[in-house]
């Protein structure tokens, strides 16, 4: 018996909690969702990456020297970085508080995203440290602030901590980052549609609601019912419908 594909949409994100256009992008793929007609049969699907496996959490680290160190620029160049961060975020009804920011090992909340999504709690809490990391200052590598931010999305702290200790989503994490890998995904945020179209980076709303709307056309195509292979009625409006005839020849 064959399986008849389903009718939903499904959008893969692939994006790193530390990563600050990661946020941006979530808030205008919102956007686009949001007028796109179809938006009830459409399924968002969280997915691990992160930007440095080897970031080290450090409270004292300073994002600014970060930033000059990484790439080579002056602390005023560094600062401007982050300033013109800060108004793209504010552009987009985010408050990010790079002066607060907390430098964070992202792996273990990744893991807890795994876990949120068997719950289906994962859309809430992807937001809930999202904020907890730009807007809050929160260390999201520490496991007892991990469990009080899952525990205000709903999900309940013995199976949090449970899950932490015994490192259950560790290896989900691994299949999303060698999916990545697969995919040729080396940015975040990074948007795969019905794992056909792929939409690198925090793209503005019209971007990507074009990219639904082409994806949902195409799985969707518009079949005609009825109309005949009779050319001759065109400009007639004998069918239920007016065509407009085709323009004479002038010469």
């Amino acid at each position: 018996m064959t399986t008849a594909p389903s009718a939903r949409l499904q959008v893969d994100i692939w994006s790193d909690i530390a990563c600050p256009w990661c946020y941006v992008g979530k808030r205008r793929f919102e956007q686009a969702l949001a007028k796109f007609p179809q938006r009830g049969e459409v399924d968002v699907v969280w997915h691990s990456f992160e930007l440095d496996p080897a970031a080290q959490s450090h409270a004292s680290l300073n994002m600014r020297d970060i930033l000059a160190k990484k790439y080579g620029r002056s602390q005023e160049q560094a600062q401007q970085m982050l300033d013109s961060m800060t108004q793209t975020a504010d552009a987009e009804g985010l408050t990010y508080h790079f002066d607060r920011l907390q430098v964070a090992n992202t792996f273990q909340a990744h893991q807890l995203l795994h876990l949120a999504a068997e719950h289906g709690r994962q859309a809430a809490l992807k937001e809930r440290l999202l904020h907890a990391h730009f807007s809050e200052g929160l260390n999201v590598d520490d496991p007892e602030t991990l469990i009080t931010l899952a525990a205000e999305v709903g999900l309940d702290s013995a199976l949090i901590r449970r899950a932490l200790e015994q490192q259950t989503y560790a290896e989900a994490v691994r299949q999303d980052e060698a999916q990545a890998q697969r995919y040729g995904i080396q940015g975040v945020p990074f948007f795969v549609l019905d794992g056909t179209y792929g939409v690198s980076g925090a793209q503005s709303p019209e971007t990507l609601l074009n990219a639904l709307q082409q994806t949902w056309s195409e799985r969707h195509p518009l079949q005609l019912i009825g109309v005949g292979s009779d050319s001759s009625a065109a400009g007639l409006c004998d069918d239920g419908s007016c065509t407009v005839p085709a323009p004479r020849d002038q010469n």
